[in-house]
């Protein structure tokens, strides 16, 4: 059967192309079924606390990741500006993940402990005060509103559904969690021994009198990029 036979026929034509659509399907489908897991776990990796939860869920609500990607490509010039390429295993507990490619603004996948709290209070307020050619609009009424947090728990325990493994233990002491971590200065001992010890603690908003979705925020980007000890050699994954 020559090219003119199959050009000249249409129902042929689709009929060929779903064939041969349907093998690729194939080869590239069943294999998934005998792997335990098609990404490489990592020592580090955590589920977020509930305040830097709370924080993710306030990141995608204002649009954060329509200018920032959570993604360093496996490229030099993006290994010398931003750190080590991302890995799989590091977006493992996200639903949904941040990678991608779009930047208006730099990839924020290592921008953890990059900055310090005054700073992003400052970026939050009024971009252009910190990095004058920014084009990022404002956000002030983060600092202004107060953190609806008493839904956390139960946040958790939907994820802990699909995979993030949250412990009933986790889940219990959620709300007091996020108190530990957003108050400088509290007992975090706890939140320590649930979570590890890779954890910002700092009164993130300047406001220690009260809890704001900046404190949730700020933990969130902190935490950006600082649980996997780079200098210890990592799985080669993409």
């Amino acid at each position: 059967m020559n090219h003119a036979t199959i050009e000249k026929s249409i129902p042929l034509m689709a009929i060929l192309t779903l064939l041969v659509v349907a093998i690729g399907g194939l080869v590239e489908i069943v294999p998934l079924f005998y792997l335990k897991s098609t990404v490489v776990k990592v020592d580090g990796m955590r589920p977020y606390t509930p305040l830097e939860l709370k924080g993710r869920d306030i990141y995608l609500r204002e649009g954060c990741y329509n200018c920032h990607s959570q993604m360093i490509r496996p490229f030099r010039d993006e290994a010398q500006r931003y750190g080590h390429y991302s890995l799989a295993a590091e977006s493992m507990y996200d639903h949904p993940f941040q990678w991608g490619s779009k930047r208006t603004g730099p990839d924020l996948a290592r921008v953890g402990g990059k900055y310090s709290s005054l700073w992003h209070q400052a970026h939050m307020r009024r971009p252009q005060d910190v990095a004058p050619e920014s084009v990022m609009p404002r956000y002030p009424w983060l600092e202004e509103n107060e953190l609806n947090f008493a839904d956390v728990g139960s946040r958790m325990e939907a994820l802990a559904k699909v995979g993030v493994p949250y412990t009933s233990d986790q889940i219990a002491h959620a709300v007091d969690d996020l108190k530990a971590q957003a108050v400088f200065q509290s007992d975090n001992a706890t939140l320590r021994q649930r979570y590890g010890e890779r954890i910002a603690f700092d009164d993130f908003d300047g406001h220690p009198e009260k809890i704001t979705e900046l404190d949730a925020l700020i933990a969130y980007m902190q935490m950006l990029g600082t649980l996997v000890d780079f200098s210890t050699p990592q799985p080669e994954t993409h």
